[in-house]
């Protein structure tokens, strides 16, 4: 048996992401589809940052190329062209791990809930306990039972179709998630047969072996057995993405951010918001965007990766979408669509306005229905507004496009051409008005409904038909 020690011990942590995730049916690898902002396998990897391990490996499987690419740099990668069980995935880390005489912990990648302070606990667990194997178990619904012997250690794991019926009554489970020395882990691993009837290599079979050795082996028991919520099916999906979002809407309600409905209100996990701020219920917040203090969002906005000074004041039913940047005291209407623009600190925009590609001083004014045209059919345009310019209601502003501080448009023109400070620019044509149009219009629309009755009625006539009467069938 390897010595126990109650120090600490270094660390690696191995996340299994190798699964083909079929009952996801999807063409997207299960550990990348998002969850709040993030690819599922964000979770278990910032999980395992948070620990500061010597050496941090994912094993990866179907779609691997894809995977590598969204996690380069953060973790080292094994491949496992062929799954053949957890055991075996654990054992193509091997050559990952040469060299190493510390811990080892695994993890899943389709394991998105477990907390850093869970992970040290583990090993806080192991530790003191100078266990050789500690794992994480929960009651939870899986297939692997917890057997604990007279001394309250863990004997054995036993799957479901296999547990007699009073071991099916316990309900301490198996997460999977293990902790032990990395010399013995592959020791082990390679006693570990394929005389199943999946022909597969499985981690919990170390279990039975390392008690049968002589080891011990302890449990811990999840406090919280949402945590060990894996991901096989689109509905754990949405499960463990309603779990993230509550922990996040927590996080912001104890900086002081006032949320009226936290069920209907989606913020994904990079947001950050300032104290203060009231946000109304239907809003969504995504990406990496940065809300200020005493900020106000009214009923279903939507908000992208966008950037909000202090004070604005938003809604209802606005959306910003990528590259927004609003400044201080900005005030942002009903159905107001701005994209990929900044404003300056006092600028409004009020109603039905959509601000694309523009550069907006301070205190500029959007009229109700006005646009900014930033797309010629080929390629995009910015608009550079100054401070104190004032946009008029259904005016059109057709990029590229210069208005000077102070310059004035009025309602319902098209500019093409830039306008100066001070100046009023007036784009419409000369209005014209037909006297009598109306009364005209009346009598011929008057006239063509009389006609056509006649006609229905002339057609109608002609369908009747014109053979010999019947006999009358009444007595003579």
């Amino acid at each position: 048996m390897p010595e126990r020690t109650a120090t600490s011990r270094e660390l690696a942590v191995l996340v299994l992401a190798a699964g083909k995730g079929t009952r996801m049916k999807s063409r997207t690898a299960k550990v990348l589809h998002p969850i709040a902002g993030r690819p599922m396998l964000a979770f278990p990897l910032a999980a395992a940052e948070a620990l500061g391990p010597a050496r941090l490996v994912v094993v990866v499987g179907r779609d691997a190329e894809q995977v590598r690419q969204a996690f380069a740099g953060r973790a080292r990668f094994a491949a496992q062209p062929e799954q053949l069980g957890t055991g075996h995935a654990v054992l193509q880390a091997r050559e990952e791990l040469a060299g190493f005489s510390g811990d080892v912990l695994i993890l899943y990648g389709d394991t998105p809930l477990l907390r850093p302070e869970t992970l040290r606990r583990l090993v806080a667990c192991k530790a003191e306990s100078r266990a050789d194997l500690c794992l994480l178990s929960a009651e939870i619904d899986v297939p692997g039972i917890v057997l604990r012997g007279p001394d309250g250690r863990v004997a054995r794991i036993v799957e479901a179709t296999d547990a007699t019926p009073q071991e099916l009554l316990l309900r301490e489970r198996n997460t999977g998630v293990y902790l032990l020395d990395a010399g013995l882990l592959f020791k082990t691993l390679d006693r570990v047969g394929q005389e199943n009837a999946q022909g597969e290599i499985y981690l919990t079979s170390i279990v039975e072996l390392l008690v049968a050795d002589g080891c011990r082996v302890e449990a811990l028991t999840l406090e919280d057995a949402e945590e060990a919520l894996g991901v096989n099916t689109r509905v754990e999906l949405a499960r463990a993405a309603a779990a993230i979002r509550r922990r996040v809407n927590v996080r912001h309600q104890l900086g002081g951010v006032t949320l009226v409905d936290p069920e209907s209100t989606w913020i994904d996990v990079d947001v950050e918001i300032g104290p203060d701020t009231l946000i109304e219920p239907g809003c969504a917040i995504q990406g990496s965007t940065r809300i200020g203090s005493s900020v106000h969002i009214k009923p279903h906005c939507t908000i992208e990766s966008s950037e909000i000074g202090d004070e604005v004041e938003m809604g209802p039913c606005a959306h910003l979408r990528p590259g927004t940047v609003l400044g201080r005291r900005v005030r942002v209407g009903n159905f107001v669509e701005i994209k990929n623009s900044t404003l300056g600190d006092g600028t409004k925009a009020d109603h039905l306005s959509y601000i694309g590609d523009a550069d907006v001083g301070a205190g500029a004014s959007f009229g109700c229905g006005a646009v900014v045209v930033n797309y010629d059919g080929l390629s995009k345009h910015r608009t550079r507004v100054g401070d104190r310019a004032f946009v008029g209601c259904n005016a059109n502003l057709v990029a590229p496009l210069t208005l000077a501080p102070d310059s004035f448009v009025a309602a319902g023109s098209t500019v093409t051409r830039d306008v100066p400070a001070q100046a009023l620019a007036i784009a419409r044509s000369e209005q014209t008005n037909v006297e009598g149009w109306v009364t005209r219009r009346r009598a011929e629309r008057a006239a063509a409904e009389a006609a056509g009755e006649e006609s229905a009625r002339g057609k109608s006539s002609e369908k009747r038909p014109r053979g010999p009467r019947k006999p009358s069938k009444r007595p003579r």
